[in-house]
């Protein structure tokens, strides 16, 4: 892209892509850095994006036909797939969407409808899979300095954080707000971003990478709870050791009163342990929750072991207490006054506490970008807009965010939730308001979206895309962009 040369002063023209209804002179941008004044043309800055879905779902590809050489065209009707991306947006949606685009599927006549969200009602759902303890419930996430979420549940070995929303957007200061939608922006975009949760830990996350949890990246997540664990490898220790213990935070497990250690025949073993017994086998708050052993604030196992029943327990008795991710394991062996005393752990126990490292699966982040396809973006599609809340509740309109799948909320309205690394890169944008802009697309076909009240007179067939119009191709991780000869501003 290339910059203009700025015409008169007073060539400035008036954005009408979001409410802050920027003035932008002759070869500059928008504070949004979306939209550019291009010789007096309002013009989107960045390419839009047609997904092949042929590549993009790994299918095989048909070579070009030998008898001809390439036309040179970039779209080829049905096995593309138009996005939102770079399409622009009609906020305040009083006009139709930025492109009505039709095409023929399987012999049927299909539409997409594609525009670029303004979302002030938006944020994350954020998964970390680790077991360590990153904070309480309810308390504040913080970025920058600044309130952008809270700490929601631990779930299935995993920590769950709620960033953004109305309040942190446009209900705190100004700064909050700024930071809060800087957050989201590069969360959905895929960057790192550093949170520290108020009274517990630092944490770097980025969709699709291992967590960072004050300074030590995360590997593995837990297997399953302490019982789990147990239940999955019982029968791997049965004859090589007389008891187990799977320290977890949850759900701590003791082998010889489990139902699996029931099941197998093991005895007792006049163990004691600390913390609240749940049901046989099964004990919760053994310690406090930490960053230590399988969550935990322990760094010695020992001290969840209350002394063992002289009557049951007998020197010599093996034992093993392991993690639920098997990064912290100690095997040891009673001696005459019935004290644990640590010994090497024996070969044919180290292939179990491998096997449970080997059955967890990779620690990662997971974000979810969150927000409500209502309001007035849904007047862009159709001049009846609860109709198109119906047809997406009946499955008959298909809803994607950048070509990828969503989750479509039961109840009102359309609250569609989307995996971000799912999505192009860079297809989230911002508005200053503030709030993220984000693609979405609307496919039916053509019948059901007359009926629906749709914009026919726009709906222009995607052949025409190919003609004049900035386009970028995308196949994969790959985007091939090609534009007018004409230069854009930036």
């Amino acid at each position: 892209m290339n910059m203009v040369t700025p015409p008169a002063k007073d060539d400035k023209i008036r954005c009408d892509a979001c409410p802050v209804m920027c003035y932008i002179k002759p070869g500059m941008m928008g504070a949004c850095d979306r939209y550019a004044n291009h010789d007096g043309e309002l013009v989107r800055l960045d390419p839009h994006v047609i997904l092949d879905r042929t590549v993009e779902q790994g299918g095989k590809l048909v070579p070009f036909h030998a008898s001809s050489d390439w036309d040179g065209k970039l779209v080829h009707g049905s096995e593309t797939f138009v996005t939102a991306i770079g399409a622009g947006t009609t906020y305040p949606d009083y006009k139709p969407a930025p492109f009505i685009v039709s095409s023929t599927v399987d012999g049927v006549d299909m539409v997409t409808v594609v525009t670029e969200g303004i979302f002030s009602y938006c944020g994350v759902k954020i998964k970390i899979d680790t077991d360590r303890f990153l904070g309480p419930e309810r308390n504040l996430v913080r970025a920058d300095g600044e309130p952008v979420g809270h700490v929601t549940t631990g779930e299935y070995g995993s920590q769950m954080l709620t960033l953004g929303g109305v309040h942190h957007l446009t209900g705190g200061s100004k700064k909050e707000g700024r930071v809060t939608c800087e957050t989201l922006l590069d969360l959905a975009n895929g960057k790192a971003v550093e949170l520290q949760i108020d009274d517990g830990a630092k944490v770097v996350v980025q969709a699709g990478k291992a967590p960072i949890v004050n300074d030590v990246q995360e590997h593995l997540m837990r297997v399953g709870c302490g019982s789990a664990t147990i239940g999955m490898f019982a029968k791997q220790w049965h004859g090589k050791v007389d008891e187990v213990v799977v320290v977890d935070d949850h759900i701590t497990g003791v082998l010889s009163e489990h139902q699996a250690g029931k099941m197998l025949g093991i005895p007792e073993t006049g163990i004691k342990m600390k913390g609240r017994r749940s049901t046989p086998g099964r004990y919760f708050q053994v310690a406090e929750p930490g960053t230590g052993w399988g969550g935990t604030n322990i760094s010695d196992p020992l001290t969840i072991l209350a002394p063992f029943d002289a009557k049951v327990a007998k020197p010599g008795l093996r034992l093993l207490m392991v993690s639920t991710t098997g990064e912290h394991y100690g095997y040891y062996e009673l001696d005459e006054a019935l004290r644990p005393v640590e010994k090497d752990l024996p070969p044919n126990l180290r292939q179990s506490v491998e096997r449970i490292q080997e059955n967890c699966e990779p620690a990662l982040c997971t974000v979810l970008f969150m927000g409500g396809a209502g309001g007035s973006l849904r007047a862009g599609v159709t001049e009846n807009p609860v109709g198109l809340t119906q047809s997406v509740k009946k499955a008959l309109t298909h809803v994607t965010c950048g070509g990828a799948p969503v989750y479509v909320w039961p109840g009102g309205g359309i609250t569609f939730m989307v995996d971000v690394t799912r999505v192009p890169e860079n297809a989230f944008g911002y508005v200053p308001t503030p709030a993220l802009v984000a693609p979405i697309e609307f496919t039916l076909p053509l019948a059901d979206y007359a009926a629906l009240g749709g914009h026919m007179d726009h709906v222009r067939p995607l052949s025409s895309l190919a003609d004049g119009n900035k386009l970028a191709h995308q196949r994969g991780n790959v985007r091939v962009t090609t534009q007018n000869a004409e230069s854009t501003p930036k």
